[in-house]
């Protein structure tokens, strides 16, 4: 089980970013049948301690297939759909039932982090208006449909009173019929319906890797294609396409990660680099100019570099003053990174200065990335020369293309400003 006690000790400063937000959470058949299922309802039910709204989705398929086979019943799938006759439905709705009261079970016994979790309000209902599929390419789909609609009003009511709302893989039709659904495609329809923020995704990985065996944190649908080419109809492949579909339905972030790892949906959650994937439209890092509302961020970044003597200090007012001087790198709302470029009066140079990277996120490239969008500034603004004074990190800028200088070099008004107590370095490099 999560360690909730360190668990708190170490997630304090993100926990009131999820308060009030929806999420919409698919839980596969898979997930149900495995040990590590009954860890996931602790998360889920301190994420609804902690004032998420939360809608769970589970899918049956396993559950419908050994159903089937103890009835001496075959699986029949077009296009990757299951085909669902009459005798294949009773299947469904028996193994759907059946998984419904055991998640409202576990539900309702788990304890909260205040330890009442037999007072969690747990819903289920025919929010779900369903379609049949039809006949497509010749084969009858019979009892096989698709999302028409979701009952958003509904379930936004039971969320505004805390509740739990559990929707399962079977749809309704306006003249009663029963259908057999996707689980991705009502946790998709249910996520955009809701305008939720975040669909979290639980499948048998970590996340989704790439060719090389490398997991992706952060995708984008753009750039899916090969991956879903590569991972057909497998759970991983359905997870990620689902997570797709969902970004193109207007919800931002989508979240893959792994039912068989204790902690992992915290991790994701509660965590500046998560232990999944994530698929989002958009860009989880980028760097872009500084306003005046990240100057906090901005002495959380540089303190200790001040305080170690690497950079020269700079008060709160300095930084409101020279904000629009700063080019930083944001990663998830967090300020990992930053430059500063400075004009220098009466001659096409400027001083780069304050090149700062968050210690957890050095050797990754970074300050390569801020030295080239900062060349990239100053070429735009016609400049032909940078300058950098630096007391320790000679060999890195060296390295880049800048050679030794002398404080004579400077132009005139920033050379009469050198602090010759801290006698620091002088480079330039030619742009």
């Amino acid at each position: 089980m999560t360690d909730y006690v360190n668990w708190f000790r170490h997630s304090t400063p993100y926990i009131n970013t999820h308060r009030d937000c929806t999420f919409v959470v698919l839980l596969p058949g898979e997930a149900l049948a495995h040990p590590n299922f009954s860890n996931i309802v602790h998360d889920i039910m301190l994420l609804n301690s902690l004032g998420v709204r939360l809608v769970l989705v589970h899918g049956s398929r396993p559950q419908i297939e050994e159903r089937q086979t103890a009835r001496g019943l075959s699986s029949h799938y077009h296009n990757d759909l299951r085909i669902t006759d009459s005798d294949t439905l009773a299947c469904v709705m028996d193994a759907v039932g059946s998984l419904r009261i055991a998640i409202e079970a576990q539900l309702c016994t788990a304890p909260t982090a205040s330890g009442q979790g037999s007072r969690l309000r747990v819903v289920s209902g025919n929010f779900v208006t369903a379609k049949p599929i039809g006949v497509v390419d010749g084969v009858d789909f019979h009892h096989t449909g698709e999302v028409r609609r979701i009952d958003r009003k509904a379930i936004s009511r039971h969320l505004d009173e805390q509740s739990i709302v559990l929707l399962s893989s079977m749809g309704y039709s306006p003249t009663g019929e029963v259908f057999n659904l996707a689980c991705e495609d009502v946790a998709t329809s249910t996520a955009a319906a809701l305008e939720a923020d975040k669909l979290i995704l639980f499948g048998p990985d970590a996340g989704i890797f790439n060719a090389e065996g490398q997991l992706l944190r952060e995708l984008k649908p753009t750039r899916a294609q090969p991956l879903l080419n590569a991972l057909g109809n497998s759970l991983p492949g359905s997870l990620l396409s689902a997570a797709c579909k969902a970004c193109d339905k207007g919800v931002r972030r989508s979240h893959i990660v792994s039912f068989c790892d204790d902690g992992a949906l915290l991790t994701e959650l509660f965590t500046r680099d998560g232990g999944g994937t994530l698929v989002t439209q958009e860009a989880f890092e980028q760097i872009r100019t500084a306003t005046i509302e990240d100057v906090g961020g901005l002495i959380e970044l540089l303190r200790p570099l001040e305080e170690a003597g690497i950079l020269v200090r700079r008060s709160r007012e300095v930084l409101e003053t020279e904000i629009g001087q700063f080019t930083l790198i944001e990663r998830d709302n967090m300020i990992i990174g930053c430059a500063a470029l400075y004009p220098l009066d009466d001659s096409s140079a400027a001083e780069l200065a304050c090149v700062a990277i968050d210690p957890n996120y050095r050797h990754g490239g970074r300050g390569d990335q801020l030295l080239a969008h900062i060349e990239s500034q100053a070429r735009v603004m016609k400049l032909d020369t940078l300058f950098v004074l630096t007391t320790r990190t000679a060999h890195w800028f060296r390295e880049r293309g800048f050679v030794p200088s002398s404080v004579e070099r400077l132009p005139a008004k920033r050379a009469s400003l050198y602090n010759y107590q801290r006698n620091s370095k002088v480079f330039e490099k030619t742009l």
